[in-house]
């Protein structure tokens, strides 16, 4: 028997009060008619300005935002506090894997099986992505998987649950650009489950549409357990190797209760982030910006914000 270990901050308060279900989450368990109608929505009836109610009620001090874009929303009453071209379109990177997760969700049981292929391994290490050091001929559960994707950012993953759940990167992709519609999401299209460059220059999002598939990744218990877990251990069995994985996003834990980073070369460093703050729940997606420090720091002047425009 193998043994699992999951190391999740001690001060994280929970979005949800739910145990993930081992069983897949149906497309129409998170439908979009289910938003309340305060919450953030990824293409609301206005142009492509930033919102008139975008600055708070009171005047505090203008952020010093570096990332060419970026929108933080609160996310529990569906008020935008602050939005910079969050309607560019542009690439995202590993932001990618948060919609991968999603789908995957939407058709696969957290206890299913996956074999990793030769070609799964071959594909990520090809392309120079980010590994979550899976090799050929192992068995992992999905949920392991969705850890090896959404800590390290495994490509590796990406590649052997679209593969199986697509059936095929094609059809799995196609499910992306689906999801991404019915969601809302229409600055959104998708090239790849990994967001590695791909040929005719890869798939772009923009800021706004991150900020409302995160709302809807956080919805699923399992999905909003893995992107705030730190550390994520598995002793060796016969089906897998010993696999450690840690958190890319260094504002977990303590700071933050996810999501994810990105970085490629014409993405920049990317972060798709939430945090808690007095019982409200606060989500942001930075794009484009210069260095690994400058996207948390960033972020951590944005999640001033809460502090200083609440009554």
């Amino acid at each position: 028997m193998r043994k699992i270990t999951v190391t999740l901050p001690a001060a994280v308060l929970a979005l949800t009060g739910l145990v993930a279900p081992a069983h897949a989450v149906p497309v129409h368990a998170v439908p979009v008619h289910a938003v309340p109608v305060h919450a953030v929505r990824a293409h609301p009836a206005q142009t492509h300005a930033a919102p008139a109610h975008a600055a708070p009620a009171h005047a505090v001090p203008a952020p010093k935002v570096t990332a060419t874009e970026a929108y933080l929303v609160d996310a529990t009453g569906g008020t935008v506090l602050y939005a910079r071209r969050e309607t560019r379109r542009a690439p995202v990177a590993s932001l990618t894997k948060i919609m991968t997760a999603y789908v995957v969700r939407r058709s696969a049981g957290l206890d299913d099986v996956v074999t990793i292929s030769a070609a799964d391994v071959r594909h990520a290490a090809s392309g120079g992505a980010m590994r979550a050091g899976l090799r050929a001929g192992e068995r992992l559960t999905v949920r392991d998987l969705l850890h090896a994707l959404l800590l390290p950012s495994g490509a590796d993953a990406a590649a052997a649950l679209a593969r199986r759940y697509g059936p095929g990167v094609k059809r799995f992709v196609a499910r992306m650009n689906t999801t991404a519609a019915a969601l809302g999401m229409r600055d959104t299209r998708y090239t790849n489950p990994d967001g590695m460059p791909s040929p005719g220059g890869g798939g772009r999002s923009t800021a706004r549409d991150q900020v409302a598939l995160a709302q809807q990744a956080l919805r699923d218990p399992a999905l909003a357990q893995i992107v705030r877990t730190e550390r994520y251990a598995m002793t060796r069995t016969a089906a897998h190797r010993a696999h450690v994985w840690r958190n890319s996003n260094r504002l977990v834990p303590g700071e933050a209760v996810g999501l994810k980073t990105g970085y490629t070369r014409a993405a920049g460093f990317c972060l798709l982030f939430a945090a808690v703050h007095a019982g409200r729940t606060y989500i942001g997606a930075l794009l484009g910006e210069r260095t690994d420090a400058a996207r948390y720091r960033t972020a951590r002047t944005l999640l001033t914000l809460p502090a200083l425009t609440t009554p």
